[in-house]
């Protein structure tokens, strides 16, 4: 799981950061995969794109991207995180690796043009390359103060165990069908 500080789980036991709450799922249904936390707190896009050799390192069969809120929180051109995270799949993919991509909203104070072509990008990309789309990593979750820490950005215990509900509904049938077929 490529990300950044919500993926990394800032503020959080790790035990309790989404990628760790899918290695439960992923155990308790008998799944024989090992859930990798690639995520560092600050990361943005680029950032992301300069670690992903590290992040594939193994035997990697899924890649969840879940990447671009720092950009979106930064005000960096929506060009570049789109090229970016577009790279990250395609090299991903040249290596077999089948990829998840997590959307996120950008912070309305940038405007409403930036705000929409943040989203878009995250569309644009998922239906350019053809890959399992998450609109919203933080659907349900974000926004809501009862489901996040005091920044109000990160989620606490009870909101990344909904983020990982989240996700675990589109890795599952990716599960799935490895295990059938292995």
């Amino acid at each position: 799981m490529l990300g950044d500080s919500l993926t990394a789980g800032l503020g959080l036991l790790e035990s309790q950061a989404y990628p760790a709450l899918i290695q439960q799922k992923v155990d308790t249904d008998g799944y024989l995969f090992q859930v990798e936390n690639a995520g560092v707190s600050g990361d943005t896009s680029a950032g992301g794109l300069r670690r992903l050799d590290w992040a594939l390192e193994g035997d990697v069969k899924v890649l969840i991207v879940a990447l671009g809120a720092n950009d979106g929180l930064r005000g960096l051109p929506v060009s570049e995180m789109k090229k970016n995270i577009g790279e990250i799949i395609d090299r991903a993919r040249d290596r077999g690796v089948l990829v998840i991509l997590a959307g996120m909203e950008a912070p309305p104070n940038f405007g409403p043009e930036y705000t929409l072509a943040f989203r878009q990008a995250y569309r644009d990309l998922a239906l350019q390359h053809r890959v399992l789309f998450i609109p919203f990593l933080l659907n349900a979750v974000g926004g809501q103060p009862a489901l996040n820490q005091a920044d109000g950005i990160h989620p606490n215990p009870q909101g990344a165990s909904i983020v990982a509900e989240t996700v675990w509904s589109a890795l599952r049938p990716v599960l799935d069908q490895m295990s059938a077929s292995q």
